[in-house]
């Protein structure tokens, strides 16, 4: 990538850092598409900054395979595409109408089918995925029990998704490598909506007035996932790399299995008949 204007996708742009970044990039000159979950959100922040947008609610994959059409449609090549739609679900563990844990859905297998179905867009792109430092510090990570069927809780859950995140990233730059480039981040306990309804400690984190005086804004957030999208792989950041604040970072020591990385893809296509 040059530092030409570029077509930037960032899905979870209704609000929080998605948001945040979307402003951020289209500023700096970018073609920004936003996808969101909330219509009217999603609407109002494409009016603000003149760009296209795109619901889909990433609990139902007919939804995802929809965007993946529009998306086609609309920019004949994506340089940027932010996998940012994700978040911990509330007690107690529900199944989508596709039939999967919806943790794991939202968070891993749907930008995992949204990633695939673009591909034909995504030539010299750089694929960016919102991970968590909740994938080194709350993860149980176990391949036979990708959706939690033995042990569910929402944060046990979620640093599974995140863990699945980063191991995601790692196999699709070794897959595909270096036709495009991927990389995860975390962009900091961000005070969002996100965690809104999960109960307990998490939106207690999130939402609590006193907790929130300690949380990272959401600018701060969006300009780590602009600081990405703007970069060149291989020279600001590491190709199959995970960041915070910036900097590559240490995670769960799983995400440096590649084994384990692509028994993941694998069943994550199987899942979803790819």
């Amino acid at each position: 990538m040059s530092g030409a204007p570029r077509t930037i996708v960032i899905t979870g742009a209704s609000d929080g850092i998605g948001a945040a970044a979307a402003r951020q990039l289209s500023a700096d000159g970018h073609r920004v598409i936003v996808v969101g979950r909330d219509s009217e959100k999603t609407r109002a922040l494409a009016g603000e900054i003149g760009a296209p947008f795109f619901v889909a609610d990433y609990g139902d994959l007919d939804q995802v395979r929809r965007l993946a059409d529009d998306l086609t449609r609309e920019a004949p090549t994506i340089d940027v595409l932010a996998n940012n739609a994700g978040g911990v679900m509330p007690s107690p563990r529900a199944v989508t109408v596709d039939g999967f844990e919806r943790t794991f859905q939202v968070n891993h297998l749907a930008p995992f089918l949204l990633t695939h179905l673009l591909m034909p867009r995504l030539s010299r792109a750089a694929v960016i995925q919102t991970a968590s430092v909740a994938a080194r510090r709350f993860a149980r990570f176990d391949i036979d029990d990708l959706q939690g069927e033995r042990r569910w809780n929402p944060g046990t859950a979620y640093g599974n998704a995140k863990l699945a995140n980063i191991l995601f990233t790692r196999e699709l730059d070794r897959r595909y490598g270096p036709a495009l480039s991927a990389v995860a981040f975390h962009p900091g306990v961000v005070a969002t909506s996100f965690a809104a309804g999960a109960g307990g400690a998490w939106e207690f984190l999130y939402h609590h007035p006193l907790a929130r005086r300690v949380l990272t804004s959401t600018e701060t957030g969006g300009a780590r996932l602009t600081w990405l999208a703007e970069g060149e792989p291989g020279a600001r950041w590491r190709r199959g790399g995970y960041y915070e604040r910036n900097r590559l970072a240490r995670t769960n020591p799983l995400a440096d299995d590649v084994e384990l990385a692509a028994e993941l893809w694998r069943r994550s296509a199987a899942l979803l008949g790819l």
